[in-house]
This record gives structure tokens, C-alpha cells and sequence, in this order.
């Protein structure tokens, strides 16, 4: 495989696993968080109302973070019934395709996020009074992430030595080991 796409693929895994680390680590707040909210309303009698928002906001980071970790093991949409009846030359062409789509997707919602993190910053959330930027924040990050995986994902697409199979094709359990070139 040549270095370019290794490099690419590489880059994607370990950016990824920090995404993935990230997801995780918010996932257990969120059960943390959820297990005191119910705690609190059915066990012990404490005024504790910060719970179901600051839920809603862990949910809603983790899901949008983990955008970009679908992207890297080409778990995302695309049009597969397409995809599979074109030559493998055709095939690789359409899924850098499909990425540059899905790239100008995500720079557009990176854009207008910075706009939406802008008006947020007017905007106080209800229990913990602090800017709703914070928690907007989640959409012009995760897009980031997602157009920086795209264009990893498209060169490695572009400069594989095979062509993709289908548009799903997992490259889940790979690592940067398994796609350095061996030496003989």
C-alpha cells in the first residue's frame, strides 16, 4: 500500500482513538450523572436540578463527537446498491466522491456552527446560567473532526492499492501496525 495512504489511515486511527477515548469518558458521566438524577428523585430527597440538563448536554457532545468515529471505519451512509455495480476503478473515484459531498456538508455546518456558538454566547441555559455557547460548541467541533477524517478517509480511498469493495467497508480493528508496509 503506498505511504501516502498508510500515513492517511494512520493519522485517522489515532485521531480517532482520542475520539474514542473522549466518547467514552462522556458516556460515563452520562451514567453517572443519570444514576444520581434518579437517585436524587426517588431515593433521596435532595434538590439537585442540574442533572437532566447537563444529560442532555453530555448526550448530545458524545453523539455529536462520535460522528467522526463513523467516518473513520467508513460506518457512514452511502449508497451502496450504487456503489457495487461500478469497476473498481469507478469505485474508488465515487467514494472520494462521497467523501468531498460529505465533506462540503460538514464545512457548511462548521461554518453556520460558529455562527450558532456566536448568538449562544447572548444566551444563558436555564439551571447552570452559564453561556449557551459552551454547549454549542459540540457542532463546530464535531464537524471539524468529521471534515478532518473525510479528507484522511478520501486520501487513503484515492491512494489504496485496491479500490473499496462497498462504501461500508470497516476498517474497524485495523491499527497503524497492521497498514505499515513489512519489510522483507
Amino acid at each position: 500500500m503506498p505511504k501516502v495512504a498508510v500515513a492517511a489511515r494512520a493519522a485517522s486511527l489515532k485521531l480517532n482513538k482520542l475520539v474514542e477515548i473522549t466518547c467514552v469518558g462522556l458516556l460515563v458521566l452520562l451514567v453517572l450523572d443519570v444514576w444520581l438524577g434518579v437517585l436524587v428523585r426517588y431515593a433521596i430527597p435532595l434538590p439537585l436540578t442540574f442533572t437532566e440538563e447537563l444529560a442532555r448536554y453530555l448526550m448530545i457532545w458524545m453523539a455529536l463527537l462520535a460522528v467522526s468515529s463513523g467516518i473513520a471505519y467508513r460506518e457512514h451512509i452511502g449508497v451502496e446498491f450504487l456503489f457495487a455495480r461500478f469497476p473498481a476503478k469507478g469505485r474508488r473515484y465515487l467514494a472520494v466522491g462521497f467523501d468531498l459531498i460529505a465533506f462540503a456538508f460538514f464545512a457548511l455546518l462548521f461554518w453556520y456552527g460558529l455562527e450558532f456558538v456566536e448568538r449562544g454566547f447572548k444566551r444563558q441555559t436555564m439551571i447552570f446560567d452559564m453561556p449557551k455557547a459552551y454547549p454549542f460548541m459540540g457542532v463546530p467541533l464535531a464537524a471539524a473532526l468529521a471534515c478532518i477524517q473525510l479528507l484522511l478517509t478520501a486520501i487513503h480511498d484515492f491512494h489504496a492499492s485496491e479500490a473499496p469493495e462497498r462504501t461500508g467497508d470497516a476498517l474497524a480493528g485495523l491499527n497503524a501496525d497492521a497498514l505499515a508496509p513489512t519489510e522483507n
